[in-house]
């Protein structure tokens, strides 16, 4: 059994992309930009909100002119985070056998640490040991200091936590990936995200499942 599992948020414990997109397009449609089709911002996101705009907008965009409307988005989007947003199916119920069998779990994310706080709250009431997104000093995934906050605070050490079947970091996109095998920690894949099995495997996944019994169950070790 792991004893410490570490999800990503946006496209594994929260389908969040109708949010991030709807918010998108209200401030690209402000400002005459094009807008984006849902398809499209879920290869878009994975990095944070400033790579999502930088995306998202112009690539001639001035850079004055691009910090105005990335402050707007965020301002938006942080009062439109949770219309659309809701967890995936099984998600709270496969956290809850986890904390049940004795796993540490956490949230690693590149939101911003009170919009990452407040959507745990939400939807995962007191289910996290530990909440980490982006704060000063912490850079974004795939960079993994975030993931190494988090083993400071649960009291593992990185030796402990790079061992095979000790720790595992569980994201649905290529940015996850790439954070997990930095980090040294395994690295768990799922298919219901905003990129999927097929991708994910092409980009050197090794494990990916396909729900969230299967998660558990692997996970436990069952």
């Amino acid at each position: 059994m792991y004893k410490l599992a570490i999800f990503d948020m946006d496209g594994t414990i929260l389908n969040t992309i109708d949010d991030l997109a709807d918010s998108c397009n209200v401030i690209c449609e402000k400002y005459g930009y094009p807008l984006h089709t849902v398809e499209e911002i879920k290869y878009m996101v994975g990095n944070g909100i400033p790579k999502l705009m930088r995306r998202a907008l112009p690539k001639d965009i001035e850079e004055e002119q691009f910090q105005k409307v990335l402050a707007e988005y965020i301002e938006y989007y942080e009062e439109h985070c949770a219309i659309k947003t809701a967890p995936y199916k099984g998600i709270v119920e496969c956290i809850r056998s986890l904390r049940a069998a004795g796993v540490k779990v956490a949230v690693n994310t590149n939101k911003v640490q009170a919009a990452a706080e407040e959507l745990c709250q939400m939807y995962f009431p007191d289910l996290f040991d530990v909440i980490s997104g982006s704060r000063p000093g912490i850079p974004p995934k795939p960079d993994p200091t975030g993931l190494y906050e988090i083993l400071k605070e649960v009291g593992m050490s990185k030796e402990e936590a790079c061992q095979p079947g000790v720790a595992c970091f569980i994201g649905d996109s290529d940015v996850d990936l790439k954070t997990g095998v930095d980090s040294g920690l395994d690295f768990i894949g799922v298919d219901w995200g905003f990129r999927g099995r097929a991708f994910l495997l092409e980009h050197g996944a090794r494990h990916v499942v396909d729900d969230t019994e299967e998660l558990k169950k692997l996970i436990l070790k069952d």
